[in-house]
């Protein structure tokens, strides 16, 4: 740090803010510290009777921190983001689109683990609407070793740390199972809770059919639904282990693969996973989906939503932060459920 005269400071950096007071009318920061000096700032400076200024000599081994949070925006941005300016060594990335927000968790650790250096994240496989924030940089210090922006690079490597995937439009065929509401003995009132949590992304239903408890017939009109269209199939009720809970068999007899049945989540043990040959997923929503205001469907759907395909691991994964909470006031997603994969 040295001291010199403010005409003489353009281009270097300040090392401490500077106030300014006018009784009555303002009293704010116009130059916080890290500030690079401009020739356009000089007349101001003087103005508020900073005739000499205190900055950071110039050093080639080191970058100022607005330098600096530059290359961590760019590790980390990508696709369907947009930044906000720089500011006191500080960007945030702001979503373009609505989407599903993914960190590769990895190398956040590690560049996370070397000093003087910070991202903050959303968590993973987070779901976003469009101006929602999505992470932030900066770097502790004023100003920073070269080498250690070098590191970052490098394990920035040639993909950006961060994705938001957009949700992709979609169309839904709902197959209700059971004999009682097949018969009207029962209104449905499953089949509005399905079909509002899928117009949250995108998702619009083509088809809908409802179905006594025959495995035959579960599987006739989930083939039926595929073959009008649709781009995923959620199968409502008969999915717990009951003699004649048969939606699982049938699932399987529509030529779906089978990734899991059961999930470490509650509510929502009961659910399953499949897909057919095609990639089509084929869900089955235990009841609870249709009272619980949060469950595993919540979890899975935003994924599947955004085109990702949902293996038997990534559903083990959310067995950490699976227990819904069961809150008297419900604020997921913005709470700890489902936040462990």
């Amino acid at each position: 740090m040295k001291k010199i005269e403010t005409k003489d400071a353009v281009g270097h950096v300040l090392c401490h803010d500077i106030t300014r007071i006018i009784k009555d009318v303002v009293k704010d920061t116009p130059f916080r510290k890290g500030h690079i000096v401009t020739q356009e700032d000089i007349p101001l400076l003087l103005s508020l009777g900073k005739t000499h200024l205190y900055v950071w000599e110039n050093d080639a081994t080191k970058y100022h921190e607005n330098e600096a949070a530059e290359i961590l925006c760019s590790v980390c941005i990508n696709d369907h983001m947009e930044r906000t300016p720089v500011r006191e060594g500080k960007i945030e990335l702001i979503a373009a689109c609505d989407g599903l927000f993914t960190i590769d968790l990895p190398r956040l650790e590690a560049i996370n683990s070397l000093e003087e250096i910070m991202i903050a994240a959303r968590h993973n496989h987070f779901p976003v609407h469009k101006g929602d924030k999505l992470l932030g940089t900066r770097v502790i210090p004023l100003v920073i070793d070269k080498s250690r922006m070098e590191k970052v690079k490098e394990i920035g490597g040639n993909r950006p740390l961060a994705c938001l995937h957009p949700y992709i439009p979609a169309k839904c065929g709902i197959v209700t199972t059971g004999s009682e509401v097949f018969t009207g003995r029962i209104k449905d009132t499953f089949t509005p809770v399905v079909e509002e949590k899928l117009a949250r992304y995108h998702i619009t239903v083509s088809g809908h059919i409802t179905v006594d408890d025959e495995l035959a017939h579960i599987r006739d009109a989930i083939l039926k639904l595929k073959e009008e269209g649709a781009d995923m199939i959620v199968c409502t009720g008969g999915m717990s282990v009951d003699p004649d809970d048969m939606t699982p068999g049938a699932i399987k007899a529509a030529g779906a693969k089978i990734e899991s049945y059961g999930a470490p989540v509650l509510p929502g043990a009961m659910f399953l996973l499949a897909y057919m040959d095609d990639g089509t997923p084929v869900m089955g929503l235990p009841g609870c989906v249709m009272y619980s205001k949060a469950t595993v469907f919540d979890l899975i759907l935003p994924r599947i939503a955004a085109g990702i395909r949902v293996s038997r691991s990534d559903i083990i994964k959310l067995g950490n932060g699976g227990l819904c909470l069961e809150c008297p006031v419900c604020h997921f997603p913005e709470c700890s459920f489902g936040k462990g994969w």
